[in-house]
């Protein structure tokens, strides 16, 4: 081996990140490799801090370093709305938008038989288990749209429907700044369907 093995193990385990090939891993351990040592002392206590300070919240499922998530914490939300996302990730997302100021309820996935995942395997039982619990009036389902996201929505759909409640999911359609001749047929079919009045 032409180089050193403390970095060949480096770019060795930065290369299993999800987006980082051999080349960029490389770049990042060299770029460690030049940085002060309090630098990487830092993100050392950082990466070790989101092994053992962060867990799911036992309400919603969303990241959290309590209990509770800051948003189930919140007095200022309106607890009669629960938008129901895959990830913790797509909470941050809706987040970002500033659109949105109900609860949540992270699944942890989506239905997907060909890989083995039953509703078993997802948070959709602690979802019913809060209609015992909590005065919801809607639930906004937030899944991707591919066909795993289309069936669990379809699913939770039927098995909320006995509650009596409001059941949405999200617009779909073109994104802001978009070109309509380089959007796909689907999208612009969506986008057709989810029109609104001016």
């Amino acid at each position: 081996m032409l180089i050193a093995e403390p970095l060949h193990i480096a770019i060795e385990e930065l290369s299993k990140l999800p987006g980082i090939g051999k080349k960029t891993a490389q770049r990042l351990a060299l770029f460690l490799l030049k940085s002060s040592s309090e630098s990487v002392e830092n993100l050392l206590i950082a990466i070790q801090d989101l092994k053992t300070k962060i867990r799911f919240c036992s309400k919603c499922f969303n990241l959290s370093e309590d209990n509770l998530c800051k948003i189930c914490q919140s007095h200022k939300r309106d607890t009669t709305i629960i938008c129901v996302v895959e990830e913790a990730s797509d909470v941050i997302a809706v987040e970002k938008s500033h659109e949105y100021s109900g609860l949540y309820h992270v699944l942890g996935g989506v239905l997907s038989p060909l890989s083995g995942v039953g509703p078993d395997d997802l948070k959709i039982k602690d979802l019913m288990r809060r209609f015992e619990s909590e005065h919801i009036k809607e639930v906004i389902l937030a899944l991707n749209p591919d066909t795993e996201g289309e069936t669990t929505s379809l699913y939770l759909a039927k098995l909320l429907k006995p509650f009596g409640i409001k059941i949405t999911r999200i617009a779909r359609g073109l994104p802001i700044g978009g070109d309509l001749e380089f959007a796909d047929e689907a999208t612009i079919g969506r986008a057709m369907l989810n029109r609104i009045d001016l």
